[in-house]
């Protein structure tokens, strides 16, 4: 019998089958091959018990993608959500998410939350920062139930995972996706302005008919030791129009003299902020690299 993996906690993973549930173990085969079942796979089931609705997990079928981080499998896009205030964003993890995505080949809808509670220069900020970063950027009031609807829009007929730190908003904006998800929700503490983290697992929720989505636990840093520093300025899209104005071919955009990049900062054509974020990036592993 065949399903999805909607759930995996404490060595169950819990296999919807058409309107079912059914609560599995993973076969020794695996662990023999080192192959972890995902969230999102999609996988042959034997069922022990009809009743209690328990099964064997015995074949896990190909995988369209495989994320790292987080780790599930055969998603169409991400849903990555920063809060536009309370907490402000973090320009640089969220530019770190942004590169582990295209690394993964995977599309990204940059979704800003809590615009009722910003100012508009804060708002022309963020879209001027992200205008340019070669991602569809959208701005939502989840309390407001501001722009949900066309969030459904690119959400439906596709399998999203949703992603972003605590507290902006991921669990309320389910709610509203799929009230039948009961998600719980946490506040933004005062004290420290991140929110306390409510999704302690990645869990598969079907909002209607072939169109999921994935609720993952809140990250609050990334580590990219997967990159190289030379490519890094690959996932800065908006550099790509003036690299062939560097003097220096291969021309890291940092030191080097006559660089298109650097001259199209100074213009205005790019963003200090992103360009400043590709800056730490890359010194983070050259560094790194030393050692």
């Amino acid at each position: 019998m065949q399903g999805k993996i909607i759930k995996g906690i404490a060595g169950f993973y819990y296999v919807q089958v058409g309107e079912k549930v059914y609560q599995c173990r993973a076969k020794g085969i695996f662990r023999n091959k080192k192959v972890k079942p995902l969230v999102g796979d999609n996988v042959e089931i034997d069922i022990l018990d009809e009743a209690d609705q328990e099964g064997n997990l015995v074949k896990i079928l190909p995988r369209s993608n495989e994320l790292i981080r987080p780790a599930v499998s055969n998603v169409d896009q991400a849903l990555v959500i920063f809060a536009a205030k309370n907490p402000n964003p973090n320009y640089n993890l969220l530019d770190r998410f942004l590169m582990m995505m295209e690394k993964q080949d995977v599309p990204v809808i940059v979704c800003f939350n809590k615009v009722d509670l910003a100012k508009e220069k804060d708002l022309k900020l963020l879209e001027k920062v992200y205008e340019n970063c070669g991602h569809l950027v959208k701005f939502i009031s989840v309390k407001e139930e501001e722009g949900i609807d066309e969030i459904r829009g690119l959400t439906h007929g596709k399998t999203t995972v949703l992603a972003g730190p605590s507290g902006v908003g991921k669990s309320s904006l389910m709610n509203l996706l799929q009230p039948d998800a009961k998600m719980e929700t946490g506040e933004v503490s005062e004290k420290i302005k991140r929110g306390r983290h409510t999704t302690r697992h990645s869990e598969l929720i079907c909002i209607e008919e072939d169109t999921f989505v994935l609720d993952t636990p809140g990250f609050s840093s990334l580590f990219i030791h997967m990159f190289e520093e030379e490519e890094i300025k690959d996932y800065f899209q908006e550099f790509a129009q003036y690299e062939d104005q560097c003097r220096f071919q291969g021309c890291s955009h940092t030191h080097e003299p006559d660089c298109g990049v650097k001259k199209a900062l100074e213009e205005g054509k790019i963003s200090q902020i992103r360009y400043d974020n590709y800056v730490n990036i890359y010194t983070e592993l050259k560094e790194k690299r030393k050692w």
